[in-house]
């Protein structure tokens, strides 16, 4: 299985007007990092960045001259994102974008099928919050502290990491650690056989006699009809 965790960042937040400047994202095979990467930094075809966008991302106009439009980055994040889920936070934010940039250019728009937003799973997951991003890492004990200002890149390795805990991916991995993994053509974790065979040597009794005598005391004072007396009997039917 192969997801592309994705971010934007924006002239704006008006999507009628403002325009994206910065697409990155991460891929995971299997929700295990691969260390494939896309960023770019793109022109806004002159588009002001807002101050109040600027002072959230940090990237000025000036950053921007020279950098490539949208049309001519599409193919490559097309190329990039194939046949993969897309995972955001606040994806509609994200998409919304992305799709005005696609519609411009007579591109199909992307499919919400293909797309997973991370901040509705967190408001399911955690439903007194809070849910930003910064939150997340903190509630994981994820490092976060070099994330100064926002940025596609860094915010898409981050939510990475959130979005493994967010659908318990540490304890899969963990499981896959303990085994021989193997991966196919495909570069798919193929199957793996991890049938437990009967111990060569059995383990010693928990219990001892005095505490099986009272045990069976107790239950001599429960009645005919007790529970543990047909316990018992199908165990004892079960040995022999």
């Amino acid at each position: 299985m192969r997801e592309i965790i994705f971010d934007t960042e924006t002239t704006g937040l008006d999507m009628r007007e403002d325009r994206i400047i910065e697409l990155g994202g991460v891929e995971l095979v299997n929700r295990f990092p691969t260390g494939r990467t896309f960023h770019r930094f793109i022109n806004p075809q002159g588009r002001a960045v807002h101050a109040e966008a600027q002072a959230v991302h940090g990237i000025s106009a000036a950053d921007l001259v020279g950098k490539p439009i949208f049309s001519e980055i599409a193919e490559e994040w097309l190329a990039f994102t194939d046949g993969a889920k897309l995972i955001a936070h606040n994806a509609n934010f994200d998409i919304g974008f992305l799709n005005l940039e696609f519609g411009r250019l007579g591109h199909p728009a992307i499919d919400v099928g293909r797309v997973v937003d991370t901040l509705a799973l967190a408001r399911r997951k955690h439903p007194m919050g809070p849910n930003s991003l910064d939150a997340l890492c903190r509630r994981y004990g994820i490092d976060n502290g070099h994330r100064t200002k926002h940025g596609a890149l860094l915010d898409s390795e981050l939510l990475a990491e959130v979005y493994i805990e967010l659908i318990g991916g540490k304890q899969a991995a963990l499981i896959l650690d303990a085994v021989a993994v193997q991966m196919n053509g495909a570069g798919e974790v193929a199957d793996i056989d991890i049938s437990i065979g009967a111990r060569q040597i059995a383990l010693p009794p928990r219990l001892t006699e005095a505490e099986r005598a009272a045990h069976a005391g107790l239950v001599r004072t429960l009645g005919e009809k007790a529970l543990w007396l047909k316990v018992e009997a199908e165990a004892g039917a079960a040995q022999n």
